[in-house]
């Protein structure tokens, strides 16, 4: 089975207005660059992404939102992006803010078929009593809607919060190697929210750096197998910027 597609453009040609959009990466570390480019320039609109973080104002996820392409966010880490700040004080953006191990649990369940589940993360805080601000009125101020009470159930003792699995429309991710029946494999710190992106989408694009044939890849190298990816292109010219570059004097 050949899941190769020429092209960025050709592989997101049919990303609707209002889908869900998982987006692997973490800060500018192994985000799909080349499908956000081709999602940017398909110019849909009303998405709904989850991703840890939404890039940095000119680059990575940020490009879409300053695009006003994004209505929502499921997010953990939001403070490297000052469009993201204005817009959601402005009540442009709707904010979902998950702690970071919860969301990436939240992906996973959703990969694995897991409707919900219960962590300890969060219990008695805002997070699970609710009142945290999702959006805020047009022109910023006062509070259009607060986030939800969740169940709180006790086991052994202590006390655990109930967080639903999240999926997706599509998947975008990205990966260092890859065949062409979307076999994986990410590069060290690039795997990040990856591999669990890939599992949720209900369609799974990925980019690669390498394309590869059918067996050129170790089997016991795989990280995503190619069950789990509908799409695959080989991207050109990555960036592969840093959000905050330091270095010793």
């Amino acid at each position: 089975m050949d899941k190769v597609y020429a092209s960025a453009d050709a592989a997101c040609a049919d990303i609707p207005s209002g889908a869900t959009i998982l987006a692997g990466g973490f800060g500018l570390c192994g985000i799909p660059e080349r499908a956000i480019a081709a999602i940017r320039a398909l110019g849909v609109t009303g998405l709904t992404v989850v991703s840890n973080n939404c890039g940095v104002d000119d680059f990575g996820l940020g490009v879409l939102l300053r695009a006003k392409q994004i209505k929502k966010m499921i997010s953990s880490y939001v403070g490297e992006n000052k469009e993201f700040e204005r817009q959601y004080l402005a009540g442009e953006l709707e904010v979902e803010l998950t702690p970071q191990g919860t969301l990436a649990e939240r992906i996973r369940a959703g990969g694995a078929g897991i409707p919900a589940f219960y962590t300890p993360t969060g219990a008695h805080t805002a997070i699970s009593d609710g009142g945290l601000p999702v959006l805020y009125a047009p022109g910023g101020g006062a509070v259009a809607r607060y986030s939800e009470k969740r169940e709180i159930r006790e086991i052994d003792g202590r006390d655990y919060v109930l967080e639903r699995a999240i999926t997706g429309d599509f998947a975008i991710v990205k990966a260092w190697k890859g065949d062409r029946f979307g076999n994986l494999v990410y590069r060290h710190t690039a795997a990040n929210f990856n591999p669990m992106m890939a599992t949720a989408g209900k369609v799974t694009i990925a980019e690669v750096e390498e394309l590869v044939d059918v067996g050129a890849l170790d089997p016991d190298h795989v990280h995503t197998p190619g069950i789990y990816v509908q799409r695959i292109f080989q991207g050109q010219g990555y960036e592969k910027r840093i959000e905050r570059r330091t270095v010793r004097k």
